[in-house]
C-alpha cells in the first residue's frame, strides 16, 4: 500500500508540475489526494478524472493557480482547453483577406514562337546585342570544332555512325561553350566592378506602408533546423531596425504526424523566444495541392492583399537583414521589377560531398552568377527561393494550371519557378539576378544520392517545360531557358550516347577490315587517314572549356576574394585541384543517372514528392550498393569488352570506367561527416562562412548546437503533455469525429500500434485526443513506460 501511495503521489506531482501549478498548491493537492487513496489499488489511477475535474474548477476560479505556463503569451488562449474537451480558439495566422489567383492565357501553338515583345526598357537593346555576341561566339567555336572533329571521325563504310557522332558532338560542344563564355563574361564583369544595369544601382527608402511577407514552405522537414533558420533571419532583421515591415509565415504541407505536432510546438516556442506575437505565423494545409507552388498560391489567395512583396525561402534558407532591406529598397525604386533573385551561397555542410559543393559555390558561383546576369539582364530566371517578388502582379499573372494528361509530362507543374519567371516577364515585369548582394544562404544536398534524388524530381519538372515552349507571349530568352533546363539532363544522355558511339567505332575499327579499293576499277588504294594532331587539339580545347572557368574562379579569389578566408593561397589552390579531381570522378556517375532519369521519364515513369534529407548522416553501404550496382556492372563489362578488343582506346575511357567501378565507394566515403571533418582540419575546402562566419550563421549554429529535445517527441507529446494536447486542439478548426473502433482501440491502451491513418485520425479528433491523454496518465504502472518516464524527467 505504501509503494502504491508513493507511485500515485509521484504521478500527481508530475502532472501538476507539468501544468505549472504553484509549488505550494501542488503539495496541497498531492497530500489531499494521498489521503483519499482507497484500499483497492486498481481504482487509484481512476482518481485522475477527479484530479482533472478539481484542477479545472480551481483554474476557472483562480487562473493564477498556474504560475509557470509553458508559453506565457499563449496562456490565456490555451487555459480554456487545458483540462477539458474542445477545440479552436487559437489563431496562428491573421484573419483571411481573400483574393483570387487563377491561371490565364495558357495557349500553346506554333505561331507563338514568332511573337516578339518589347517593353521599352533601356537595357533591352543592350541585351539583344550581348546575346547576339554570345550566339556568334557559341556558333563560331562550335562550327570550327565540329569541322576538326569531322577530320578525326572515320566516315568510310560507317557514314550513319559518323554523322550521329558529329551531330552529338556539335550539340555538346555548343552546350559547354555556353558555360565557358558565361564564366568569361562573369569574370570580366566582376573585374570591371561597374555594372550600370545592375538593379542595385538604384534604391529608394522603404515606404512606411510597405509590408513584406517572408514565406517558408515546408514539407516534413527537420523542425529544429527550419526554426533555427527563421531565428537567424529574424534576429538579423531586428538589428536593421526595419523589422516592422516584415512578417514571417511558416506554410506547412507536412503530412507526417510527428512533424505536424513538432511544428505547432516550435511555432509556440519561437513565438515566445523571439517575442514575435503578430509577426510569426503558422498555417498547415490539409490538402497538398500543387505542392510548393500550390502552397505559395494558397498564401497569396489568403493574405496576398496584405503585402506589397513576399520573399520566398526554402526550408534550409537563411537571409541577412541587410540583404532583405536592400532587396526591398531596390524593388521600391524599380516599379517594373517583378522578381529579384539573389545568388545564395552554400553553408552548413559537414560531409565531404557537401563541403566540396559548398566550396565550389564560393569559388566558382560568383563568376557564373555575374555571367548569367551579363547575358540575361532583366530576363533572368527565378530559382524558387531566396528571391523577393512583387505580390500583385505575381497573383495576377503567375498562377499555374494543371497540364493536360497524366504525369510525368502532364499533371501538376513541378519546376514551377522557371515558369513563374517566364509568366512574370510575359506580363511586362522584369526579372533580375542580383549577383552583387551578399547575405543569402542555402544548404546543398549532403550526399551524392540525395543530389541525384533531387535531380530525378527536377528532371521530370524540366521536361514539362517542353510543353510550355510554345506558350503564348513568352519572351524568347525564357524559351531558351526552358530548353536550357531540359539540356541540363539531356546533355547527360547525349554524353553517354557519344561515348558509347565512340566505343562502338573503336570496336569496329578492329573488327571490320578497311576497304582499300572501294571502286571495282580503282588503280590505287584509298588509305585510311588519321589526324592525331586534330584529335589532340580537340581534346585540349574541350578540357580548356570545361576547366578554365575553375581557374577563373581561383584567380578571382586570389585577386579580390581574400584567399585567407579559404585557408590561404596554397590550400585554396590545392582545394581547387582536388575539387576538379572529384568533379571528374562524379561527372560520369551523374551522366549515367541523368541518362536513366531522362529515358525513364520519357517512358512515362513518374516520381513521388518526398521530403529532402538535409542532415549529414552518411550513406550505408547497402544503400549505396542498391543504388550504384548497375554502374559497377556497366563499368566492368564496358571496360572488359573494349579492353580486350581495342586496348589503346580503353585508356581514353579509363576516367569514366574508374568512376563507374568506384561509384559505391565514392558515394559512401564522401557522405561521411568524419571524412569531411578530416579535410576541414587539413584546411581544405574551407569557405568564408567557416573561417569568419556572419552573425546570421553564428546565430544558426548556436541554435542548432542545442536543439530542444522535445521537438523530436512529435505525436506522443500531444498524448502525454497537457499543454501540447491543448495547443494542438486549440489549433484545430474542425471537430473530426473519430470512428468508434478507433476510439475503443486507443482507449484500451494500443497507442503504440497505431498505423499512419489511425494516428492522423487521432490528431484530427480533439475529443479522442483529450480522452486518450487522460487515459495515459491514469493508466497502471506497467503501461507508464520507461519512454514516458524519460520524457517526464525533462520537466522535473
Amino acid at each position: 500500500m505504501a509503494a502504491l501511495a508513493l507511485t500515485f503521489t509521484k504521478r500527481v506531482l508530475s502532472y501538476i508540475w507539468i501544468l505549472g501549478v504553484t509549488t505550494t498548491r501542488s503539495l496541497e493537492i498531492a497530500i489531499e489526494f494521498l489521503h483519499q487513496i482507497p484500499s483497492k489499488g486498481n481504482s487509484t489511477f481512476r482518481m485522475f478524472d477527479d484530479l482533472i475535474a478539481k484542477l479545472k474548477g480551481d483554474l476557472e476560479e483562480e487562473p493564477s493557480l498556474i504560475d509557470r505556463p509553458r508559453w506565457p503569451k499563449l496562456k490565456e488562449k490555451i487555459l480554456p482547453l487545458l483540462l477539458k474537451k474542445g477545440n479552436g480558439g487559437i489563431a496562428s495566422a491573421p484573419p483571411v483577406n481573400r483574393s483570387s489567383m487563377v491561371p490565364r492565357d495558357f495557349m500553346v501553338k506554333f505561331g507563338n514562337l514568332f511573337e516578339t515583345s518589347k517593353n521599352g526598357a533601356t537595357w533591352e537593346g543592350t541585351a539583344n546585342r550581348r546575346r547576339t555576341l554570345l550566339a556568334a561566339l557559341v556558333v563560331g567555336s562550335t562550327a570550327l570544332s565540329t569541322h576538326f572533329m569531322s577530320l578525326v571521325i572515320q566516315f568510310k563504310d560507317r557514314e550513319i555512325l559518323g554523322y550521329l557522332m558529329l551531330i552529338t558532338f556539335a550539340i555538346l560542344f555548343a552546350w559547354i561553350s555556353v558555360g565557358f563564355w558565361t564564366a568569361l563574361a562573369g569574370l570580366v564583369s566582376i573585374l570591371r566592378g561597374v555594372d550600370r544595369y545592375a538593379p542595385s544601382a538604384s534604391r529608394s527608402k522603404i515606404d512606411e506602408r510597405t509590408k513584406v511577407a517572408l514565406v517558408f514552405p515546408i514539407y516534413n522537414e527537420d523542425t529544429g533546423r527550419v526554426f533555427a533558420g527563421i531565428e537567424a533571419t529574424y534576429r538579423s532583421l531586428e538589428k536593421t531596425g526595419m523589422l516592422k515591415h516584415y512578417d514571417f509565415y511558416i506554410l506547412s504541407d507536412s503530412n507526417d504526424p510527428n512533424a505536424w505536432v513538432s511544428e505547432e510546438m516550435a511555432w509556440a516556442e519561437w513565438r515566445e523566444r523571439l517575442n514575435a506575437e503578430g509577426k510569426l505565423f503558422y498555417r498547415r494545409r490539409t490538402r497538398n495541392i500543387k505542392k510548393k507552388s500550390g502552397n505559395i498560391a494558397d498564401f497569396c489567395r489568403r493574405w496576398g492583399k496584405n503585402y506589397k512583396y513576399m520573399v520566398v525561402f526554402d526550408a534550409d534558407s537563411v537571409m541577412s537583414g541587410n540583404i532583405l532591406t536592400e532587396m526591398t529598397s531596390i524593388m521600391e525604386a524599380n516599379p517594373r521589377l517583378g522578381i529579384l533573385q539573389s545568388a545564395p551561397k552554400a553553408v552548413g555542410r559537414r560531409s565531404l560531398y557537401g563541403r566540396i559543393q559548398q566550396f565550389a559555390s564560393y569559388v566558382y558561383g560568383p563568376i557564373f552568377a555575374a555571367g548569367l546576369s551579363f547575358w540575361q539582364l532583366g530576363d533572368a530566371q527565378y530559382w524558387g527561393h531566396n528571391a523577393i517578388i512583387r505580390v500583385k502582379p505575381f497573383m495576377e499573372n503567375c498562377a499555374l494550371p494543371r497540364l493536360p494528361g497524366d504525369p510525368p509530362l502532364g499533371g501538376e507543374i513541378l519546376s514551377h519557378d522557371f515558369v513563374e519567371a517566364a509568366l512574370m516577364r510575359r506580363a511586362g515585369y522584369e526579372v533580375w539576378l542580383s549577383y552583387d548582394l551578399e547575405g543569402s544562404y542555402e544548404e546543398t544536398p549532403p550526399t551524392l544520392l540525395e543530389e541525384l534524388s533531387r535531380d530525378r524530381r527536377w528532371c521530370q519538372g524540366n521536361l514539362q517545360h517542353l510543353r510550355l515552349f510554345l506558350l503564348k507571349g513568352i519572351i524568347p530568352a525564357h524559351r531558351f531557358l526552358f530548353l536550357n533546363g531540359v539540356m541540363i539532363y539531356g546533355s547527360g544522355l547525349l554524353w553517354f550516347c557519344f561515348i558509347f558511339m565512340s566505343s562502338l567505332q573503336a570496336l569496329l575499327d578492329v573488327w571490320v577490315e578497311p576497304v582499300y579499293f572501294p571502286s571495282e576499277y580503282a588503280l590505287f588504294p584509298e588509305w585510311p587517314v588519321w589526324y592525331p594532331g586534330w584529335a589532340l587539339f580537340l581534346f585540349i580545347v574541350t578540357i580548356v572549356l570545361l576547366f578554365l572557368p575553375k581557374l577563373f574562379g581561383l584567380l578571382l579569389v586570389m585577386a579580390k576574394g581574400r584567399p585567407e578566408l579559404f585557408g590561404g593561397k596554397i590550400r585554396l589552390t590545392l582545394s581547387v585541384l582536388l575539387e576538379t579531381l572529384f568533379s571528374v570522378l562524379f561527372a560520369p556517375i551523374k551522366m549515367l543517372f541523368h541518362s536513366k532519369f531522362l529515358f525513364f521519364t520519357l517512358l512515362g515513369q513518374k516520381v513521388g514528392w518526398g521530403p529532402q534529407e538535409r542532415s549529414d548522416i552518411g550513406i550505408a553501404w547497402k544503400d549505396a550498393l542498391k543504388f550504384h550496382w548497375s554502374n559497377m556492372v556497366i563499368g566492368l563489362l564496358w571496360g572488359a569488352i573494349v579492353g580486350m578488343v581495342n586496348p589503346s582506346f580503353c585508356v581514353w575511357l579509363l576516367p569514366i570506367l574508374i568512376s563507374f567501378v568506384l561509384s559505391v565507394f565514392l558515394s559512401v566515403w564522401t557522405s561521411r561527416p568524419s571524412v569531411g571533418e578530416r579535410f576541414r582540419k587539413a584546411g581544405l575546402f574551407l569557405t568564408p562562412q567557416e573561417v569568419d562566419p556572419s552573425p546570421e550563421m553564428m546565430t544558426l549554429n548556436e541554435v542548432m548546437s542545442d536543439p530542444p529535445a522535445w521537438l523530436e517527441w512529435g505525436f506522443k507529446s500531444a498524448l502525454f503533455d497537457p499543454w501540447v494536447n491543448a495547443l494542438h486542439r486549440g489549433l484545430l478548426r474542425k471537430n473530426f469525429k473519430a470512428p468508434s473502433d478507433l476510439t475503443e482501440k486507443t482507449l484500451s491502451g494500443e497507442t503504440e500500434n497505431l498505423n499512419y491513418k489511425e494516428t492522423m485520425a487521432v490528431l484530427s479528433s480533439p475529443e479522442l485526443l483529450f480522452d486518450l491523454h487522460k487515459a495515459i496518465w491514469k493508466s497502471s504502472e506497467d503501461r507508464f513506460t520507461d519512454e514516458w518516464r524519460d520524457r517526464l524527467s525533462f520537466f522535473l
